[in-house]
């Protein structure tokens, strides 16, 4: 089989072979250990390694000889219209523990869909029913129709705020139901939309530099670039592939009778808390008492099965009676008992990453932060103050 390889064909040939190596790996993972986002990241490596291939082939001349030309012109490699979605799936499997398509999400792909009815009605079309090409007449892979690449370039934007949406009111979500929300930001998925950005920004970029989209003119830059973003998707997704840990609009428990009867109903019902202060109370004896917050992976879920009542109820309370977020309030509790600990000469016998792990932090970097935060000073410069 002819391919020539030329320094572009070549360079983006190792791309290619790469893109299809870690879509495997990140399926076969995926399968393995049950992970969801890893399952959809596969496919949208997938979908921009056949983005890069009729460039790669064009390179190495296929587009030039036949059979290949007339081969290649009807399939349909550029999925612009499945990459946006997928990447939008991709961010809520990997956020979202309760995640699975719905009837609904299918909505997403109708555009995806339609785009395939056409490539097939243009093939059935040029091959087996007229006797001279009627849609590519014009000799140009209908992939770049200008059309088309405006199109799905909107629609990739529109997927990315979507999914930028969607991790802001994860990040939300976290604070107010887990003790360690900093450990489950998702640091690698903030630069995979950076690097999915910098994609897209490019591409305008280019629409400008070269306007004649449907040509190969000076695109190979681009998609040099377009390569090495998605080779970094594709390496850092690998090794930071995880389990989603929060499940999302999850139902709440309604199992303490002094809280007002909830329904199931669409609309959102606000809650009226009886005896603020008697329960402001309970949650402190729960810290100071039975020092609740040295549980590193304490969640909202675990003081409420200990008080008795249901997660929306205790995140009331939090936010309404101590002005905090959960996360906020448990290690505002933690950094106390540091800062107690520290007061007693604790760091004489113990290191200061050991009095906070004892304390409920899980890392070295949340405890730094936490700390800044509540005393606006480092643990160092906070030590430095006791001498």
């Amino acid at each position: 089989m002819f391919f020539g390889f030329g320094p572009k064909s070549s360079i983006l040939l190792i791309f290619f072979f790469h893109g299809i190596v870690f879509s495997f790996l990140l399926l076969k993972k995926g399968i393995q250990s049950d992970i969801k986002s890893s399952k959809w990241l596969s496919l949208f490596v997938f979908l921009c390694t056949l983005y890069i291939t009729p460039f790669m082939l064009g390179y190495a001349n296929w587009y030039s000889e036949p059979p290949y030309r007339q081969i290649l012109f009807f399939i349909p490699f550029q999925q612009l219209f499945l990459i946006g979605p997928v990447l939008y799936f991709y961010s809520q499997s990997l956020l979202n523990s309760s995640f699975k398509i719905s009837k609904k999400d299918y909505i997403h792909l109708v555009p995806a869909f339609v785009y395939m009815v056409y490539s097939l009605i243009v093939f059935i079309t040029d091959v087996f029913i007229v006797d001279e090409p009627y849609f590519y007449a014009d000799g140009r892979d209908k992939d770049f129709d200008l059309w088309y690449q405006i199109a799905g370039l909107a629609s990739m934007v529109y997927y990315l705020v979507l999914s930028l949406r969607f991790y802001i009111n994860y990040k939300k979500i976290a604070f107010e139901t887990v003790s360690f929300a900093d450990s489950i930001l998702f640091k690698w998925l903030q630069h995979f939309f950076i690097a999915f950005l910098v994609i897209l920004l490019l591409r305008v970029l280019y629409f400008i530099i070269n306007p004649e989209w449907g040509q190969f003119g000076r695109k190979f830059w681009y998609y040099l670039c377009f390569s090495a973003l998605y080779y970094y998707i594709a390496l850092s997704g690998y090794s930071n592939t995880v389990k989603a840990m929060i499940p999302i609009n999850t139902p709440v428990d309604e199992s303490d009778p002094d809280i007002p009867n909830q329904h199931t109903e669409k609309k959102r019902l606000e809650i009226t808390i009886p005896n603020t202060d008697a329960w402001k109370q309970k949650l402190l004896d729960l810290m100071l008492i039975e020092k609740l917050y040295e549980n590193s992976s304490l969640t909202v879920s675990d003081v409420a099965a200990q008080l008795k009542t249901n997660t929306k109820f205790i995140s009331s309370i939090v936010n309404s009676g101590f002005q905090m977020n959960f996360n906020d309030f448990i290690n505002y509790y933690r950094v106390e008992a540091v800062k107690e600990q520290l007061k007693n000469d604790a760091q004489k016998t113990k290191t200061l990453l050991g009095i906070a792990l004892e304390c409920g932090f899980n890392s070295k970097a949340t405890f730094n932060r936490a700390f800044k935060k509540h005393t606006s000073l480092s643990p160092k410069e906070f030590l430095a103050t006791l001498s």
